[in-house]
């Protein structure tokens, strides 16, 4: 009884095998099958980019599909492999450190069947790769009304104290009542205490124009009052009504005692500048550099 269930059951699957497989198609291979042209590794260049590895080749004369270059990664630990279509000659190999040495690169080309080639290799270095820099704080700086001075206060309104008041409705303002003080016009903060990293945060006035706002500044330091150096040039600061403007991160490489945000020019060519707040902070940043730090 057993056995002619069994028989049973082929006799009923055959005429279903038969229909699956004449439904079944074949697929072809389309491209060129032959042996794939090597890379004239004669022809590969190399240059050494920050934190990157720039290969270029000639194309060969000959037929193939595609270019596989393959290398060890020492950072990631693993190989890995990257793929050039037919016409292209160059790649940039990213995220690499110097400190590493040579890189070994194996070119190969395929053909359409996915049939390697003869294999070539290449040595190729790194520049070392750039430093990253994060802000892990920022400290307001207390700031005192003794410790504001200025080359052009205007003696009828605005003293520069109002600068630290915490209120967006005072102002500070230059000299417009009498002779214009030539640019730059400045605000100084003669501080209690060394700072190195920084950055500034200001506010505009809050009136009804965009006249007398900084167009542009220098951010300088100094440590004895008279002699300045530059560490940073603001430009495209906001004209409108009461607009906050928050500086980048400032990483002098020392420290400084004084401080002086100068204004070198002034919005709708006025010879005079206003700004209701400024805050200075103390930074604390993060340097990682993938030359010598292990992430």
């Amino acid at each position: 009884m057993k056995n002619k269930f069994s028989y049973l059951t082929w006799v009923w699957l055959l005429p279903l095998l038969y229909s699956c497989e004449s439904k079944l198609t074949t697929f072809e291979i389309v491209g060129d099958t032959s042996a794939p042209a090597p890379i004239s590794m004669s022809t590969v260049r190399s240059e050494a980019l920050p934190g990157e590895i720039k290969l270029t080749w000639d194309a060969p004369e000959g037929n193939f599909t595609y270019l596989q270059i393959r290398y060890y990664d020492p950072h990631l630990k693993k190989d890995v492999y990257k793929i050039a279509s037919k016409g292209t000659t160059e790649m940039v190999i990213e995220d690499t450190r110097a400190r590493y040495g040579d890189y070994t690169f194996h070119f190969q080309t395929f053909n359409a069947a996915h049939q390697g080639g003869e294999t070539g290799t290449v040595n190729a270095q790194s520049g070392p790769a750039p430093a990253t820099t994060t802000v892990v704080s920022r400290t307001e700086i207390p700031l005192t009304a003794d410790m504001l001075s200025t080359n052009a206060q205007e003696p009828s309104e605005g003293p520069i104290r109002n600068l630290i008041d915490k209120d967006p409705g005072t102002f500070f303002h230059t000299i417009w009542s009498g002779a214009a003080v030539p640019l730059p016009q400045y605000i100084q903060v003669d501080l209690k205490e060394p700072y190195e990293n920084f950055l500034i945060w200001y506010q505009n006035r809050n009136d009804n124009t965009t006249d007398g706002r900084p167009s542009t500044a220098d951010l300088q330091i100094s440590n004895d009052g008279q002699n300045w150096e530059t560490v940073a040039e603001l430009s495209g600061l906001p004209s409108a009504r009461s607009a906050e403007y928050t500086s980048d991160y400032v990483a002098p490489g020392k420290t400084f005692t004084h401080f002086r945000f100068s204004v070198t020019s002034i919005s709708n060519g006025k010879t005079w500048f206003n700004m209701a707040e400024l805050a200075l902070y103390d930074v604390e940043l993060a340097i990682f550099d993938p030359e010598t730090d292990e992430e």
